[in-house]
């Protein structure tokens, strides 16, 4: 395809990956990235870990991360560095090989590129991404992240400054680590609220029993899988969880007269064990929820 093809399917390829991704607030799965087409054309914006290149594109189109497993850092955060940069390590130490020549080209020529941060097996959060160093000796690029938005033209990216950089690699870490915690937690509940077993994914969340506000790692144990509404209610200690792991429901809302929704949904679930996932380390740690219950008891 000539140049101009091109240039038109890099914008459509950012704006559709910012439109998809809420400009990077959600995360977004790997199938409907592979299968994004432009005038007919397919071009998959995502493969294997690492640069990835179109058959269509003269250049890259997109960095993804590897996916954490269990007991590693992820690789964004290894990367990190203090300035708001990342380093991104050469595939292998030769200089001139393919995927290394085709980022330092995308550097020289101010490209910017997609960049997907594993956070489960074919779920990413997006971001943009641009080359601004070439370190033959480190074997490292060092990368700028922007939000999708801030890419003009389908190649160059408006300047952040340091503080700016900083803040937005923060937040690109923190939203990783929410998506991540997300899935791992609905995956230990199979998918259901741990009080009323509601199974409906898209109405659950992962609650944590230690707010992250308040020192809560985003680990399996300090959480929850609850629904909307009894998240909501135990965020707000209408609902407390003993660390016996029974439901308590505030006195004043058992005292209370109302519809369907108190009657069933929140008075019906006083005295109600929990849920609980099947295996030992993913039970709710019960020194977490003592403090939480705590916080519950002294709203009563």
């Amino acid at each position: 395809m000539d140049r101009q093809w091109q240039q038109v399917a890099r914008l459509a390829a950012f704006d559709f990956v910012r439109e998809l991704s809420e400009d990077g607030n959600i995360p977004v799965r790997f199938r409907p990235l592979s299968q994004f087409d432009v005038d007919g054309h397919r071009l998959p914006l995502i493969g294997q870990p690492g640069i990835f290149k179109p058959r269509l594109l003269d250049r890259p189109i997109s960095i993804r991360t590897a996916t954490p497993r269990p007991g590693r850092k992820p690789p964004y955060d290894d990367e990190r560095t203090g300035d708001g940069y990342l380093r991104y390590r050469y595939r292998g130490t030769d200089r001139e090989a393919w995927d290394n020549v085709a980022l330092r080209r995308a550097m020289e020529e101010g490209l910017s590129l997609l960049y997907f941060a594993g956070v489960a097996q074919g779920l990413y959060i997006a971001s943009a991404a641009m080359i601004v160093e070439d370190d033959p000796e480190a074997l490292t690029f060092t990368v700028a992240l922007a939000p999708i938005s801030s890419v003009v033209e389908g190649s160059l990216h408006v300047e952040l400054n340091e503080a700016q950089r900083r803040y937005y690699l923060r937040v690109v870490k923190q939203r990783a680590n929410q998506a991540h915690f997300r899935v791992e937690v609905l995956q230990a509940y199979r998918q259901r609220c741990t009080i009323c077993e509601l199974r409906h994914p898209e109405l659950l969340d992962a609650a944590h029993i230690v707010p992250d506000s308040q020192g809560g790692r985003p680990v399996v144990s300090n959480g929850l899988a609850l629904c909307k509404i009894h998240h909501a209610a135990f965020d707000h200690s209408m609902v407390g969880i003993r660390p016996d792991y029974v439901v308590e429901v505030r006195d004043d809302l058992l005292a209370e007269s109302d519809g369907p929704m108190l009657r069933h949904g929140i008075q019906g679930i006083h005295g109600r064990p929990l849920v609980l996932p099947k295996r030992v380390e993913w039970m709710p740690d019960p020194e977490a929820l003592e403090l939480r219950y705590e916080t519950f008891r002294l709203a009563s």
